[in-house]
C-alpha cells in the first residue's frame, strides 16, 4: 500500500513538475520588461499641448512635427490604448501570445509577408530622418502613456518603436485591396465577406451657388478595432496642420484636410494579386521548377508563441517558403506562390507624411508619384477650386496578350512582373466640365458626368480594372450628378440619402419575385404586396424596408462576381419566417430592427446596407440588428470663394473609444443617429472658446495645474 501511494503521488507530481518546468522555461526565454522610468525620461524631449474640445476631440499644438506626433500617440492611447497595443503586437507577429490560438493566423501572415525582413532591409535606408522623428515621437507618446498606466500593458509590448509604426503600414495596406481574401481562397473553401464600402464626393465652384469647393469624406469602417477612425487635429510650427481621420497606430492623417486641400478615400479592387501554381520536384519537395530548372525555396522558420491557458504558452513552428514569385503556400490542392502589389514596400509612411504636408495640387501629385500605397481611390479638392479623382494602385506591368485572371503557370519567369505603372498613367480625372467627381467602391469608368468619364479602351486589360457599380454609386449619379448648383445644405442632404436606386441589384431581385404568383399562400401574397408598395427607402418608420433589406442580404454574394447565396424567392420566404417569428408581422418598422447601441443609448437608426447612409448590423437573438459598421467618421469640408476652409464632422460614438466612464464614450451618438454634425475647430482661434481640457501629456496623471 505504501508503494502504491508513492506511485500515485509520482503520477500526479511528475506532470505537475513538467508543467512547472515548461512555464519556467518559457518565462526565462522571454525578454525582461524594461524600466518604465526610461520612457518617462524620454518624454521630456517633447513639448506639446493637448487641448480637447467640448466633444473630447484632441488638438495637438507643438513646435516640431515630432512634438505633435508624440501628443497624438499619448492622446490616442488615452482613448484607445488596448487597440494600439493589439495592433502593435499583431504587427510583430506576437498577438497569439496575448489572444491565443485565434490570433495565430495573423502571426503567421506577418511571417509569410516578410514584414520584419522588409523593415530590417529598408528602414534605415529608405525612411528619411524627419519621418523617423515622427514615427519615434508617436511611439514615445504610446510608451509614455504605458509607463504611467502599467496595469494596462501586456507583457512584451514595451518599448514600442518607430519601426513598429512603419511595420504596421507594411502589414496592413495590402489587405485594403483584398490580399487576405486571395490567400483565403487558396486555403479555405468559404469566401470572405467583401468590404462594406465608402463614399467620396467633390464638387467644384462650377456647381456651387456660392462659388465654394466642397468635399465629402465618408469612409465606411468597423465601429471599433484596428481600422476604426479616430478624429484629431494636429498643428506644428513646422507646417504640419491637418484635421481628419487616424487609425490606431498611425501618426499620419489618412484622409481629411489641411488649410489648402483635402481628400477622401474609398476602397478599390483592381487585380493586384497574381497566384502561380508551382511544379514541385518529385524527388525533393523543397524545390520548384522555373525555366526548366529546379530551384530551391528560400526557407525560414516561423516561431509562433501561443497562449494556451493562464500562464501556459507553447511555441509552434511553421515553415515559411518563398519562391522567385513571392511567398508560398502548401495546400491540400497544390503549392502556390503569391505576388502582390506592395510586396517589399516600406515607404507608405513617407507618402502619407508628404500628402499631409502638401499645400498645392502640384505638391499633392508629387506625393502620389512616390507610389508607395498599393491601392485606394482618392477624391481630391482644394482652395483654388481644383477637384479630381484617382483610381490609385501599384499596377503591375504585366506581359501583354496573356490571360492574367485565374491561376498562372509557375514555371515561367516571363510571367513574374517587377515594375509598376507610373502614377501619371493611372486612371484619373481632373477638373471635369461636369464639375463633380465621386466614388462609392465602383468602377472608375463611372466617376463624373457621362461626357467626362474615362474610357475602358484607354487602359490595358492586364491592369484588371473593376467594372462594377454599387447602389451608392447609382445614387451618387442620381443625386450629385443631377443637381446643378449646390450650397452646404443640399450637399449634406444627399450624403444622408436613404434610397435604393431603381437600377440597384436589390431592385432587380424585387422585380423577380413580383412576377411570381402567390397561389393560396396568404403570407406570400401580403409579402409581395409589401415589396410592390415599398418606396425602396430605409427610414426608421418605413414598413417595407425590413422585408426588402433582409431578402437582399440573403441573396447578395459575399464577394463581387460570386454567384448569389440564395434565390430571391427562397430568400423572401426565409425573411418572412424571420419577421413573423421575432416581430409577429411581415412589415415591422425598420427602426424596430435597425438599432444603434452604445453606452446608455439604444436608438433606431436610418439607413442600411449599400445605402448612402450606410449601416451594417449584426443580428441579435431578439431579431434586431446592432449597427457595427458603415458610416463612421463623416466630414463635410468647404473652401469658400476666397479659399478659406471650414468643416463639420461627426463620429458614430465619440473620442473615448474604450472609457465607458467618459462623457465622450457616446456623446456623439445621438447626433450621428439624427444625421447631424458638429463643427471642426481647425485653427487655434476657432478652438479658443470651446476648450474642455488643456494639458501636456502626463499632467493630469501627475496632478499638475493646467
Amino acid at each position: 500500500m505504501k508503494y502504491l501511494k508513492i506511485g500515485l503521488a509520482l503520477v500526479i507530481l511528475l506532470p505537475l513538475l513538467a508543467l512547472g518546468g515548461l512555464i519556467a522555461f518559457d518565462w526565462f526565454a522571454q525578454p525582461r520588461e524594461p524600466d518604465r522610468q526610461i520612457f518617462i525620461e524620454e518624454a521630456s524631449q517633447y513639448h506639446v499641448r493637448i487641448r480637447r474640445d467640448n466633444f473630447g476631440v484632441p488638438h495637438m499644438f507643438g513646435k516640431r512635427d515630432a512634438d505633435v506626433a508624440f501628443g497624438l500617440g499619448f492622446a490616442h492611447s488615452e482613448d484607445d490604448f488596448a487597440t494600439i497595443q493589439e495592433v502593435t503586437l499583431a504587427t510583430r507577429g506576437k498577438l497569439a501570445a496575448l489572444e491565443g490560438r485565434k490570433a495565430a493566423v495573423t502571426d503567421y501572415l506577418v511571417n509569410l509577408m516578410d514584414v520584419w525582413g522588409t523593415i530590417d532591409r529598408k528602414y534605415d535606408r529608405e525612411i528619411p530622418y524627419y519621418v523617423k522623428d515622427i514615427l519615434n515621437g508617436y511611439a514615445d507618446g504610446v510608451n509614455y502613456y504605458a509607463a504611467l498606466h502599467p496595469d494596462q500593458v501586456a507583457p512584451g509590448l514595451l518599448p514600442v518603436t518607430g519601426r513598429d509604426i512603419a511595420a504596421g503600414f507594411v502589414f496592413k495596406t495590402p489587405f485594403f485591396y483584398g490580399l487576405d481574401r486571395e490567400l483565403r481562397k487558396l486555403t479555405e473553401p468559404a469566401p470572405e465577406t467583401k468590404p462594406q464600402g465608402s463614399n467620396g464626393v467633390a464638387v467644384s465652384p462650377l456647381r456651387s451657388l456660392d462659388g465654394a469647393t466642397r468635399l465629402l469624406v465618408n469612409s465606411h469602417q468597423p465601429y471599433t478595432g484596428p481600422v476604426a477612425w479616430y478624429e484629431a487635429v494636429l498643428e506644428s510650427k513646422q507646417g504640419w496642420h491637418v484635421a481628419g481621420g487616424f487609425f490606431p497606430g498611425s501618426p499620419f492623417m489618412l484622409h481629411g484636410f489641411n488649410a489648402n486641400l483635402g481628400w477622401a478615400n474609398t476602397v478599390n479592387s483592381p487585380d493586384l494579386v497574381d497566384v502561380y501554381r508551382l511544379t514541385i520536384n518529385p524527388a525533393n519537395d523543397n524545390q520548384y521548377l522555373l525555366d526548366g530548372k529546379w530551384r530551391d525555396f528560400e526557407k525560414k522558420d516561423a516561431a509562433i508563441r501561443v497562449k494556451i491557458w493562464g500562464p501556459i504558452y507553447w511555441t509552434f513552428h511553421r515553415e515559411v517558403l518563398r519562391s522567385a514569385q513571392g511567398p508560398v503556400l502548401r495546400t491540400d490542392h497544390g503549392v502556390f506562390a503569391i505576388r502582390y502589389a506592395g510586396m517589399g514596400e516600406i515607404r507608405q509612411v513617407v507618402q502619407y507624411y508628404k500628402l499631409d504636408k502638401a499645400h498645392s495640387l502640384a505638391d499633392w501629385k508629387n506625393a502620389m508619384r512616390l507610389q508607395a500605397l498599393p491601392s485606394i481611390n482618392y477624391i481630391y479638392a482644394d482652395e483654388l477650386g481644383n477637384i479630381g479623382y484617382v483610381y490609385n494602385g501599384q499596377f503591375p506591368v504585366r506581359k501583354p496578350g496573356f490571360n492574367w485572371k485565374g491561376i498562372l503557370p509557375g514555371d515561367r519567369s516571363d510571367l513574374i512582373w517587377h515594375h509598376y505603372l507610373p502614377f501619371d498613367r493611372e486612371p484619373q480625372i481632373w477638373n471635369p466640365a461636369s464639375g463633380f467627381v465621386f466614388n462609392s467602391n465602383n468602377t472608375p469608368f463611372r466617376a463624373t458626368g457621362a461626357d467626362d468619364n474615362l474610357k475602358p479602351k484607354d487602359f490595358p486589360a492586364w491592369m484588371g480594372i473593376q467594372t462594377n457599380m454599387t447602389n451608392r454609386a447609382y445614387r451618387a449619379e442620381e443625386n450629385y450628378g443631377s443637381k446643378l448648383a449646390f450650397v452646404d445644405l443640399t450637399f449634406q442632404q444627399y450624403k444622408y440619402d436613404l434610397e435604393y436606386s431603381p437600377r440597384s441589384e436589390l431592385a432587380d431581385e424585387i422585380a423577380e419575385v413580383e412576377n411570381i404568383g402567390p397561389g393560396n399562400d396568404a403570407d406570400l401574397k401580403q409579402a409581395l404586396a409589401i415589396l410592390k408598395n415599398w418606396n425602396r427607402k430605409t427610414d426608421i418608420h418605413n414598413r417595407g424596408a425590413a422585408l426588402g433589406v433582409l431578402m437582399g442580404l440573403k441573396v447578395h454574394p459575399d464577394e463581387d462576381g460570386a454567384p448569389r447565396k440564395m434565390a430571391p424567392l427562397a430568400a423572401l420566404k426565409e425573411s418572412m419566417a424571420f419577421l413573423k417569428q421575432h416581430f409577429g408581422r411581415l412589415d415591422p418598422e425598420w427602426g424596430q430592427l435597425n438599432r444603434m447601441r452604445r453606452g446608455k443609448y439604444d436608438l433606431p437608426i436610418d439607413g442600411g446596407p449599400d445605402i448612402y447612409r450606410a449601416v451594417y448590423g449584426k443580428e441579435q437573438k431578439d431579431g434586431t440588428f446592432t449597427a457595427e459598421g458603415g458610416d463612421t467618421l463623416i466630414m463635410f469640408v468647404t473652401w469658400d470663394r476666397d479659399g478659406h476652409v471650414h468643416a463639420r464632422s461627426i463620429h458614430q460614438f465619440g473620442s473615448a473609444t474604450l472609457d465607458t466612464k467618459s462623457p465622450h464614450f457616446d456623446d456623439q451618438t445621438p447626433l450621428f443617429v439624427a444625421m447631424k454634425t458638429k463643427p471642426v475647430y481647425f485653427t487655434e482661434e476657432e478652438l479658443q472658446d470651446h476648450i474642455q481640457a488643456d494639458y501636456a501629456p502626463g499632467e493630469r496623471e501627475r496632478g499638475d495645474d493646467n
